[in-house]
């Protein structure tokens, strides 16, 4: 089909890093004091059968499965303690900014500069991300308070494929009329729901916070913006990924309150199978979806892929570059954040579009439960 009128363009992004890392080795270690203390509080019933002994994990490990080196967080005190292995983050006062909304507008305002805009100049607000930190009111109407825009905003959660989603709702606000500016940010505190006595996982997650801000295509283009050609969405129900926590799950049947948390109420997921399911899924669409806009794959000059797995990543750009990419052509921010959920594909992004020439086009590309999918195809503006 011809190539679209282009209505909407990117015209910055925005990140929030947090101050704490965590290495491999500092992970390993703590995980490995944890094991050993598991199997020794439980010998007895380890040795009769009724409780399965607890393997330790190993850097080696790590960068093998994902290659992750290292990640950021909002607390490392407490994933790091033995008897705690989860972050401590307070409870703020509801007159407080939430801790979600905080790192969002951090990255906003990251953004805004960038473009030397103020919140006034926004019209609307997207929060699209995995882990919103309640149901409501909305996080996304406490950044736009935050920010003083004016107009709306709204959250949304599509998962790991949350931004490439929130982007495309950006986009179909401008196209319509909604809005003339949009700002999408995507807040990932997910270190708040991993896992990290978990050896298949406890090394996944990072923290991080992004903002894109998105415009008409009828103003000016401004130095280093991005017209978004086109995008495509694609969803497909599976509990390979799964996380369990909901307003639901502190009562039983009986209206008693639980206190065990279970670890379905954390990340959970069967790695193989999304491997299986993903890789195939998300070439597909992006070699479609560039069928369709007349963009040939060796047109390409960037895949900002969402930073799940790095083996996953080379396999999706193989299918559809029909080679193997380049570290340029497949950018990689996942051995120093880790998986950032929502904020990965926008982090790649962020990092590495300078080099870009005017013309060049790019997808940007996330994707993770649900199965969830979405893909941005974009051309260097100015």
């Amino acid at each position: 089909m011809p190539e679209r009128d282009v209505k909407a363009r990117i015209v910055s992004t925005g990140l929030f890093t947090p101050p704490n890392a965590i290495s491999n080795a500092e992970l390993v270690t703590a995980f490995n004091a944890y094991v050993e203390k598991f199997n020794a509080d439980h010998a007895k019933e380890i040795d009769a059968g009724a409780v399965e002994a607890l393997a330790p994990s190993s850097v080696e490990f790590i960068e093998k499965a994902s290659g992750i080196k290292s990640r950021y967080v909002i607390d490392k005190s407490g994933v790091l303690d033995v008897d705690v292995m989860r972050p401590n983050i307070p409870e703020r006062p509801n007159g407080e900014l939430s801790v979600l909304a905080d790192i969002a507008v951090h990255a906003a305002k990251d953004a805004l500069r960038a473009a030397d805009l103020k919140g006034g100049d926004i019209d609307a607000v997207i929060c699209a991300c995995s882990n919103l930190q309640r149901a409501y009111p909305a996080v996304a109407i406490e950044i736009q308070e935050a920010l003083g825009v004016p107009g709306y905003a709204y959250d949304m959660n599509v998962a790991c494929a949350s931004a490439a989603f929130g982007v495309t709702q950006g986009a179909a606000l401008i196209e319509s009329g909604a809005a003339r500016r949009v700002l999408v940010v995507n807040p990932e505190i997910c270190s708040a729901h991993l896992n990290f006595k978990d050896r298949d996982s406890h090394f996944i997650f990072g923290d991080v916070a992004t903002a894109v801000i998105l415009e008409g295509a009828d103003e000016t283009p401004r130095p280093g913006s991005f017209d978004v050609l086109d995008t495509r969405l694609k969803t497909k129900f599976s509990s390979n990924i799964r996380n369990n926590f909901g307003f639901l799950n502190h009562c039983d049947p009986s209206g008693a309150v639980q206190t065990d948390h279970k670890t379905d109420k954390l990340f959970v997921q069967q790695g193989r199978k999304v491997f299986k399911d993903v890789v195939p899924m998300v070439g597909e669409l992006i070699v479609s979806h560039l069928e369709d806009n007349n963009v040939q794959p060796a047109a390409l000059r960037r895949l900002w892929l969402h930073q799940a797995n790095l083996s996953m990543n080379v396999l999706i750009a193989k299918k559809v570059l029909g080679r193997d990419p380049t570290a340029a052509e497949a950018p990689t921010i996942l051995d120093e954040y880790a998986n950032t959920s929502s904020a990965g594909s926008i982090i790649a992004f962020h990092k590495h579009r300078d080099e870009i020439s005017v013309g060049d086009h790019g997808v940007i590309c996330a994707f993770g439960a649900g199965y969830s999918a979405g893909s941005v195809i974009v051309r260097k503006a100015a």
